[in-house]
């Protein structure tokens, strides 16, 4: 199957190490190709020659005669491969966004809530972090996504931005709803407002059962 090729040429070259490889695994290095995801586990190749194909990672296809004709493992999945080892592409089921925390491009989900988080800044519920101004450990109870200087703390009648000890903080900073460790199993556990980048993994950074 062909499918249109997009009006600008962003075919490359990759650059490895030659040596030892079959023929089409050097092709799929050397050859100018432009991967594009379509979505779930599909992709589109455009071919050093013209010709676009559709690589199915999930069903280990392409529509070129390489593969469809010879039944090999082609350039085309080879490259889709290489594409997403190399971070070029999001791998399959997932699309790339721009992280809500530090702004640095990244893969999620394709049915991801926001926000969207890079490996960087990901946390989720029940992780062990540990305060930076305190040393105290946390539980992660939820990742919100509103800013610090949005959302208010009414004890102390201040945005969490405002709030003393997280002034040397972005004002923008997403919100994670946590309440310490040492309150975990009684019956009356407080949860607290932090910014993001205050907040350091923990050396038990394991999900708390």
């Amino acid at each position: 199957m062909l499918i249109d090729t997009p009006d600008d040429d962003t075919r490359t070259a990759l650059a490895p190490d030659l040596r030892r490889l079959d023929e089409r695994s050097a092709r799929a290095w050397t050859e100018r190709m432009a991967v594009r995801h379509l979505g779930g586990a599909e992709y589109a190749v455009d071919s050093e020659s013209g010709a676009t194909y559709v690589v199915d990672l999930s069903e280990r296809t392409c529509t070129c005669p390489d593969h469809e004709i010879r039944h090999q493992q082609c350039k085309h999945l080879r490259r889709v491969a290489l594409e997403i080892t190399s971070r070029r592409v999001p791998p399959p089921g997932h699309v790339r966004a721009v992280c809500d925390a530090c702004g640095t491009e990244t893969f999620v989900d394709e049915d991801a809530d926001r926000p969207h988080l890079c490996d960087a800044c990901y946390v989720e519920p029940g992780d062990v972090v540990q305060d930076r101004e305190t040393g105290d450990r946390l539980v992660v109870q939820r990742v919100t996504d509103e800013r610090a200087d949005d959302v208010r703390i009414d004890a102390a009648d201040c945005t969490v931005a405002e709030y003393a000890t997280n002034r040397d903080y972005p004002a923008d900073d997403l919100v994670i709803e946590v309440s310490y460790l040492s309150d975990l199993g009684r019956d009356r556990q407080r949860t607290y407002s932090f910014p993001l980048s205050r907040l350091a993994e923990a050396d038990d950074a394991a999900l708390v059962a």
